[in-house]
């Protein structure tokens, strides 16, 4: 009489419960790191529209040059890219491409003058793109 072979054969994988050890690990990480990556993106934002009212002030500095003074209010920063009517000595475009919107999707707003007796003023509104607010919603003036 034989008798019935057993094979023992090892199992691989991983136990349920070890997939839940690991499941809670990677939340704990992620409930840690998570917050501190992205509070960092909001002043990414604000630096990345520093830069870029900088870059349009030397726009506007190149066109003041050539044409002797700012574009007005009116003219804006399309002045930049397209000669204005009454600009003489324009020898733009002082901009590759059309002026940026802010990080945040808006339009600057240019001001000349500006305030404080400031030749012109280039605004960001922020991120809820209303005046006023703190933090990333604070406006931000290029002067």
């Amino acid at each position: 009489m034989t008798t019935p072979q057993r094979h023992n054969h090892k199992r691989s994988g991983f136990t349920l419960l070890e997939l839940l050890v690991v499941l809670i690990i990677i939340g704990l990480l992620a409930g840690i790191v998570g917050p501190n990556l992205f509070k960092h993106v909001g002043q990414s934002e604000v630096t990345t529209a520093k830069a870029q009212m900088d870059m349009l002030g030397k726009a506007l500095d190149a066109y003041r040059l050539d044409v002797g003074q700012y574009p007005s209010t009116n003219q804006g920063l399309a002045a930049l890219t397209q000669a204005p009517a009454d600009a003489q000595r324009w020898h733009g475009p002082y901009l590759k491409k059309a002026a940026p919107l802010d990080p945040w999707g808006n339009a600057y707003v240019y001001r000349q003058p500006g305030a404080d007796m400031h030749d012109y003023e280039i605004i960001s509104l922020g991120k809820d793109g209303a005046t006023g607010g703190t933090e990333e919603n604070a406006d931000l003036v290029s002067w």
